[in-house]
């Protein structure tokens, strides 16, 4: 699906992707319905943890009635599979669309950029359309759009749902090219001042990095040029090779909500947090940067970089006060789980498809997960 949108096709493909992914939503759901049971993979006896045990902590997180459709499942102890498994027609092979677990991958990203020189953490962030005087907006840095203190105006999410700014942005009026439309939103807030959970600030992220590997503005020359990027940093030398980020029509990379992955390629990434950046005794990003991605920011404790911590704080799709305080993930709108417990050297990968009611369940079952194990 990379590059699904270009300057020829404009709005009607934007306008195709949507009913796409809604039809394809239901169709899942459908068919989810009248699935039988999904199979394990792996399953392993870990420490004093029983195969048995395993199952039986498992097993609910594929019940469709109550935690949606759960899509593949896979936990790593100590970087060894001890439970892989799928759901009906899916597979190892399967990649599988990230939503939100993006924004921790673009972060790694800027990382990387940071580490480089061509980025500085707390420097205002080079967007021409903030450069006239006085514009407030010129004064939001780096870290303002990691830690969603941007400041800019946003709905994430709205009713109804075609009218929030996140589905504007990547599926209508915005699509030809989403960090102008995310860019050129008036401020509503003094940046640094308040949490406000933004896709469109990962694709001003997004876009900032491709402006610092090109100064080319036609869209196969920025698309080549992250492409490359992401392939020679991070895909390379952690062997993601089944990342495979989307595009718009202007080139710019949809950080914020859609690459694809397997989910074995999901846990290699998550076993890379889990090392501070650090892979086969190299290390691909700092370990200072996975320590601020990491670490509570000021205006929402639950929120780090381009990262969800367990602690209590505004909109955590996490279980703050189970499990340890110390664990992290990513998370995707739709049930996207990609949990990270150092204390317990643990990685959780969950891909799945979840209404609302289901993920409070889901998040229940999660954490019931993560406390069976020791220091949970």
């Amino acid at each position: 699906m990379t590059g699904i949108m270009n300057s020829k096709t404009g709005w009607r493909a934007s306008a195709a992707l949507a009913v796409a992914l809604v039809l394809g939503l239901l169709l899942i759901w459908n068919h989810a319905r009248s699935a039988p049971p999904a199979t394990y993979v792996t399953l392993e006896s870990s420490g004093d943890i029983g195969r048995a045990t395993l199952a039986a902590m498992v097993d609910p997180l594929f019940d469709e009635g109550e935690v949606g459709t759960t899509q593949s499942l896979l936990i790593l102890r100590n970087g060894k599979p001890i439970v892989e498994r799928y759901g009906e027609g899916i597979g190892p092979d399967t990649k599988l669309l990230s939503r939100s677990i993006g924004k921790t991958i673009t972060a790694v990203l800027v990382g990387i950029m940071v580490s480089d020189g061509r980025l500085a953490l707390d420097s205002p962030v080079p967007v021409e359309a903030w450069n006239q005087p006085g514009d407030p907006r010129g004064t939001i840095t780096l870290r303002n759009l990691l830690q969603m203190t941007s400041g800019l105006e946003h709905k994430e999410s709205t009713e109804p749902l075609q009218k929030s700014d996140t589905v504007r942005m990547l599926f209508t009026d915005g699509a030809q090219d989403m960090a102008a439309f995310a860019e050129a939103k008036p401020i509503a807030n003094r940046p640094g001042s308040r949490f406000v959970y933004s896709t469109a600030d990962t694709m001003i992220l997004s876009d900032l990095m491709t402006r610092m590997l090109t100064r080319s503005d036609r869209p196969d020359a920025r698309r080549d040029a992250m492409a490359d990027f992401v392939k020679g940093r991070l895909m390379d030398p952690l062997d993601l090779a089944s990342l495979t980020p989307e595009y718009d029509a202007r080139g710019t990379m949809i950080g914020g909500a859609m690459m694809h992955m397997t989910t074995r390629d999901y846990a290699r990434f998550g076993e890379l947090l889990r090392h501070k950046g650090r892979v086969n005794g190299h290390q691909l990003v700092s370990a200072r940067w996975v320590d601020f991605m990491t670490t509570p920011s000021r205006r929402n404790p639950a929120y780090g970089g381009q990262v969800w911590l367990n602690r209590e704080g505004e909109e955590n799709p996490l279980f703050p006060g189970r499990g340890p305080k110390s664990l992290f993930a990513a998370v995707g709108h739709h049930g996207q789980y990609l949990i990270v417990s150092p204390s317990q050297r643990l990685v959780i990968v969950r891909i799945g498809i979840s209404d609302e009611e289901q993920r409070t369940a889901l998040r229940d079952k999660l954490a019931r997960l993560v406390e069976m194990f020791p220091g949970g």
